[in-house]
């Protein structure tokens, strides 16, 4: 049974915190236990049953995959869970905000992939190091499943050119990915069983293969900002404050949903989902089936 990275009290030590910023991830990371992880993914699997023909505006699957924490519960109970943002600070800092949340499925036997991207690249951000990705797994990734492959090293690259398929088997928004053919012997295959997180940086080069396992591949992709984050240009965002200090001068603020798909939220997530809409897919040639 995997162990995990020795952490210190739960936080990351000097040495896992260099690693980080010279590697560019940081993995793997026991966050959750294996009961914790399967009650998740149960909850998860739950809201799919319940949900998935329920009369919502949009298709459940564009609620999962773009700011679930603004309509779902869960979603701000993972993103929000201590063990997590005790390794978060480590990198951010002890003023962090929760950014985003989207729930990532491959199902088992599919051909589904996510093409080799930095995270950065339509975010619209004014600083690349007050932000990461905390990638929790809630069942088995593995290579044969579809886990992540990071480039080593790659954030200390500037933002590389992008080009945008969207190909209907590519996860992503608009199926971006980088104009660089990225050797297989450069990629690092990020597993992690069920409890078990990387963290990376949003410059980082990564991307994951099909799943041929038996199992869905399900994960948890969890962004979080640091208080000192600025928008580039000053274009409106939100987040939700998760620990420490923090001001109003680029994020606004916005509290955990109260229950699944209630009014409020919805009207929110429909106000946020049209302002980041904005940036995410300027320039683009085509819309997207999430945005």
């Amino acid at each position: 049974m995997l162990d995990g990275l020795n952490l210190e009290n739960g936080h990351l030590t000097q040495s896992q915190k260099d690693a980080y910023w010279d590697d560019g991830y940081l993995f793997p990371i026991k966050v959750a236990d294996t009961a914790q992880a399967a009650q998740w993914r149960r909850d998860l699997q739950t809201i799919e049953a319940n949900w998935l023909d329920n009369g919502l505006p949009l298709p459940l699957n564009t609620y999962k995959r773009v700011n679930a924490q603004v309509v779902m519960p869960l979603a701000c109970e993972i993103g929000l869970h201590d063990p997590i943002l005790d390794a978060v600070e480590g990198i951010l800092g002890p003023n962090v905000m929760l950014y985003s949340v989207e729930f990532l499925t491959k199902e088992a036997h599919t051909k589904h992939v996510v093409t080799m991207h930095q995270d950065l690249a339509y975010w619209g951000m004014g600083d690349m190091d007050n932000i990461l990705t905390a990638w929790l797994a809630l069942s088995p990734a593995t290579t044969a499943s579809g886990c992540m492959d990071f480039v080593k090293g790659s954030h200390k690259n500037e933002i590389l050119k992008h080009e945008d398929s969207f190909d209907e088997l590519n996860l992503l928004s608009r199926g971006q990915e980088i104009a660089v053919d990225v050797a297989e012997e450069d990629k690092v295959a990020v597993e992690l069983p069920p409890g078990f997180m990387s963290l990376h940086h949003g410059l980082t080069i990564h991307g994951s293969g099909p799943n041929v396992s038996d199992d869905r591949r399900i994960g948890v992709a969890i962004r979080y900002i640091s208080s000192k984050m600025r928008k580039a240009g000053g274009v409106k965002d939100y987040a939700i404050p998760a620990r420490g200090s923090y001001g109003k001068d680029s994020f606004q603020t916005y509290d955990q949903p109260k229950a699944l798909f209630d009014a409020d939220s919805m009207k929110l997530y429909d106000e946020i989902r049209t302002e980041q809409a904005k940036v995410m897919m300027a320039g683009a040639d085509k819309s997207s089936a999430i945005y």
